[in-house]
């Protein structure tokens, strides 16, 4: 997972390419409050470094956070003091509490390697939803809109780093392995590379409606959001 070095780097390549983490939250507030108007705590599984999570805490009045990579959880509890921000896995958590929302970003469903895995993780947000509680999921790649052998490349400057980055995703059976590899520059600091794997499930639309449906979700799906990939908005029943 995510280490260090990117933790360092991570925003700097996605602002780079024009991502717009308020406009994201907005939409996804938006589309929480037809659903919930009264949505008032908001738990951000896979926050990352917590881009979004800062600007939901703007939107919400109680935002915390989950992460597995314990690098990027130290950078997101350093830039959001008084935002609670937990190491932990979404497939098996436990926080003790409930929320309003559940938010996942930037594809982190993907992550769980099989059905199962998937089901559970969904269930987990419903254990910590309250009912009528909503969960915003912004899915993977679907197999049939995953381009294979796809190469990515970008770089940014920012606050005096350049940042070159270089991606390859290719289909491995029901998932993509995606490399990625990395440039970092400064006047100070000099050149340094590093690079990533990833291995990221290509779940069909209907697997993930059906997990849903199992963890007691009744869901939607709204076609063309974050780059292409959609977003499910389930209620808990």
């Amino acid at each position: 997972m995510y280490g260090v070095e990117n933790a360092q780097i991570y925003e700097l390549i996605h602002e780079g390419r024009g991502k717009d983490y308020l406009a994201e939250a907005e939409e996804i507030t938006r589309r929480v409050r037809r659903l919930k108007p009264d949505a008032g705590a908001l738990l951000d599984v896979a926050c990352g470094t917590g881009a979004h999570l800062g600007y939901f805490a703007r939107l919400f009045a109680r935002v915390e956070g989950l992460e597995l990579s314990e690098a990027m959880v130290a950078v997101a509890a350093r830039r959001l003091a008084g935002v609670p921000v937990h190491a932990g896995d979404m497939r098996a958590f436990d926080l003790g509490r409930t929320f309003d929302v559940i938010t996942c970003m930037f594809g982190a469903l993907g992550y769980a390697e099989t059905e199962a895995e998937l089901r559970e993780t969904l269930r987990c947000f419903a254990r910590h939803l309250v009912p009528g509680g909503v969960a915003a999921v912004d899915p993977w790649w679907f197999p049939e809109n995953f381009l294979d052998g796809h190469v990515s490349g970008d770089v940014a400057a920012v606050d005096g780093l350049t940042v070159a980055r270089v991606s390859h995703s290719a289909r491995d059976g029901a998932a993509c392995r995606m490399n990625v590899h990395y440039v970092v520059a400064g006047a100070r600091s000099g050149v340094r590379h590093f690079e990533e794997a990833h291995r990221i499930s290509l779940f069909r639309r209907e697997q993930y409606e059906a997990a849903f449906a199992a963890a007691g979700f009744t869901v939607g799906y709204v076609d063309g959001l974050h780059s292409g990939r959609g977003l499910f908005v389930g209620v808990r029943d």
